[in-house]
């Protein structure tokens, strides 16, 4: 079962989350039938929207994030809501890349150094939030790093992980995420940056010891918020309709003149949904 474990650290002035989300990712390569190195990007991009969704306050709220890089992986977008309910899709399903030096997948080469993140958090107002920012490396850690700084001016240390078993499914994927109290001490700033800069292993640490332990070796026996996170996509028949409808009747008997039917195929989840002549005029009844 993947988990989210918060707290705070340090006299309540470093906020810490940790994640596993090592079903999600297989939930994904099942789905998308994902190579390694777009599981990996996939992955860690699913990771720290989980962590985004659990910002949200009001449960109708929904993030969407879209990575678009110049790498091989092509776009990355991520959804997800209060309730964590996640899915993502990557482009090119199927990106291979040569391994890095360091024999580790280069997801920096996936997803590429030249682009940018977009954020939309839907939240109930008039016009939705939007942030940007240019992407660092394409490792995805360091590029939210980035976003979070220069976009939503909130200092964060970020560490992430993926990794692919010798059969091709995910055994352990998931996260650290510290960020700085308005009130947070130099010194408490710095101990937790120090700690986030040095998990080079995050995945491994996952996969051998679970979330718990990981919280607990890094931050001692403190107490936590426990959620459940989960790959689930929303898609279904009635929100498919509202989108049919928005492109007209004409359009849509067009479509059924030359393919004898419409089908719609959902990318997070490859479902396909059929519409016929018949439900067509039912929409416009």
């Amino acid at each position: 079962m993947d988990k989210l474990l918060k707290t705070l650290v340090f006299d309540n002035q470093i906020s810490v989350s940790v994640l596993d989300t090592t079903e999600m990712v297989n939930k994904a390569i099942k789905t998308h039938n994902l190579s390694p190195l777009s599981a990996a990007a996939l992955g860690r991009t699913l990771t720290i929207g989980t962590f985004m969704s659990s910002t949200l306050k009001n449960d109708k709220d929904k993030l969407s994030i879209t990575i678009n890089g110049d790498g091989v992986g092509g776009q990355i977008v991520v959804c997800g809501n209060k309730d964590l309910q996640m899915r993502g899709t990557i482009e090119n399903e199927r990106a291979e890349l040569p391994l890095k030096e360091n024999g580790k997948l280069d997801v920096g080469g996936c997803v590429g150094k030249n682009g940018r993140i977009n954020i939309i958090k839907s939240m109930g107002l008039k016009d939705p939030y939007t942030g940007t920012s240019e992407l660092i490396n394409g490792e995805i850690a360091e590029d939210f790093t980035a976003y979070y700084f220069f976009s939503e001016q909130q200092p964060t240390a970020i560490a992430l992980g993926v990794k692919i078993g010798v059969d091709l499914t995910c055994v352990g994927a998931g996260g650290v995420i510290v960020q700085t109290l308005p009130f947070a001490s130099d010194e408490a700033i710095d101990k937790a940056e120090a700690i986030v800069k040095n998990l080079t292993n995050i995945s491994t640490l996952i996969e051998e010891n679970g979330a718990e332990k990981v919280l607990k070796d890094l931050f001692g026996d403190v107490e936590f918020n426990e959620y459940y996170p989960k790959y689930k996509c929303l898609c279904n028949r009635n929100y498919l309709k509202k989108i049919l409808v928005s492109l007209g009747k004409e359009e849509l008997l067009n479509i059924i003149k030359e393919e004898g039917e419409i089908k719609v195929n959902c990318e997070f989840c490859k479902k396909d949904y059929i519409f016929t002549l018949e439900d067509v005029e039912k929409l416009f009844k």
